[in-house]
């Protein structure tokens, strides 16, 4: 979580203007709060008077190119409410594609009443069933995710080349590494060796997540156990449905996982389905060919491994103020470590 005061990263003048300006105005103080524990971008709820909004902006720090796009969440959330897919995500409201507000872009989305699931599951649902119907519901939701028509729902060109994705990803994810490279990590570059020698043939594009796991839905808060919504849309895209499969499967732990430093406890507990179960069950919805599954869990623990190498060195910078970033050194290669450990077959994913 950003160490900044929430005066300083969402200022509540500018809220207030922006609130004036695009719902209409109002006497009544606006409230700024945090909400959740992201360490990307960063979510608040907005008060003014008996309103409630949530407010979405990139981090504070150096941003590269092409991350942390307030318009790309707006504009794919728009089209799945405006579509009625069965994709629920919070409702977006208004965007602000510039910085004059509040020093950043950041856009407007109704409240979802829910739970997040992080170090611990809630205990109305902290059961064997109920933990097993999570998983699967997380399973199935990726499904749903997948099987939205993109090109009917206005995401036509949200992509370029959709179906040269996974080849883009890997070479991006590697031009990134190149650039935060700061010190020798010699499980990133074994485990990248080996996914650009072994990568499979893209089969299909479809909507891709980017960023799916149990930590970016909600959940609804009654029984039984459903999502409420998918959030964190923030590198979604048009491309390899895969790649969205290994990196939830990547955040599955199980009883007996080396501990990699990110991830929750929660998957370990019983009844929270395996990876094997939980890919089993996408395969059951979806009908897809699972046979280069190893691959593209391998290519999560090595994309994670990148990103957070990305974070340590902007925190050793002073570019950000993420105290969790402080903790990293030894994580990024253990998460690497974790992709080493999948393509050699000691962690299991079917």
């Amino acid at each position: 979580m950003s160490g900044e005061p929430i005066e300083v990263l969402v200022p509540s003048e500018g809220v207030r203007r922006f609130l004036d300006e695009r719902i209409g105005p109002s006497e009544a103080p606006v409230e700024v709060s945090r909400l959740g524990e992201g360490h990307s971008n960063l979510t608040f709820l907005v008060r003014r008077g008996d309103e409630e909004w949530v407010l979405r902006r990139p981090p504070r720090g150096e941003i590269l190119p092409g991350t942390h796009e307030m318009s790309r969440e707006f504009r794919v959330m728009s089209a799945l409410v405006s579509h009625g897919c069965d994709v629920p995500v919070p409702r977006p409201l208004e965007l602000c594609d510039t910085s004059d507000h509040i020093g950043a872009p950041f856009y407007l989305m109704e409240p979802v009443d829910g739970v997040v699931v992080r170090e611990r599951m809630p205990d109305r649902f902290d059961t064997p069933e109920h933990r097993r119907a999570v998983g699967f519901a997380l399973a199935d939701m990726l499904a749903a995710v997948h099987a939205v028509p993109w090109r009917e729902v206005g995401l036509e060109t949200f992509s370029r080349k959709p179906d040269e994705f996974l080849v883009r990803n890997h070479g991006r994810m590697q031009q990134l590494y190149d650039l935060v490279r700061h010190r020798e990590v010699p499980e990133i570059d074994e485990a990248g060796a080996w996914l650009r020698e072994n990568m499979p043939v893209q089969r299909e594009s479809t909507l891709t997540h980017g960023d799916y796991k149990l930590d970016n839905v909600i959940l609804a808060p009654d029984l039984p156990p459903r999502i409420a919504a998918v959030v964190d849309w923030e590198i979604s895209a048009i491309g390899d449905p895969m790649v969205d499969l290994g990196w939830m499967l990547y955040f599955s732990r199980e009883a007996g996982d080396p501990d990699s430093g990110l991830g929750t406890a929660v998957t370990e507990q019983p009844g929270y389905p395996t990876r094997g179960q939980l890919a089993a069950r996408y395969a059951e919805r979806t009908g897809r060919d699972l046979a280069d599954l190893r691959f593209y869990v391998a290519f999560a623990g090595w994309k994670i491994a990148i990103i957070m190498e990305g974070s340590y060195r902007r925190w050793l910078e002073g570019m950000a103020d993420d105290p969790m970033f402080e903790h990293l050194g030894p994580v990024v290669p253990a998460l690497a470590r974790r992709s080493l450990d999948v393509i050699s077959g000691s962690v299991g994913v079917e």
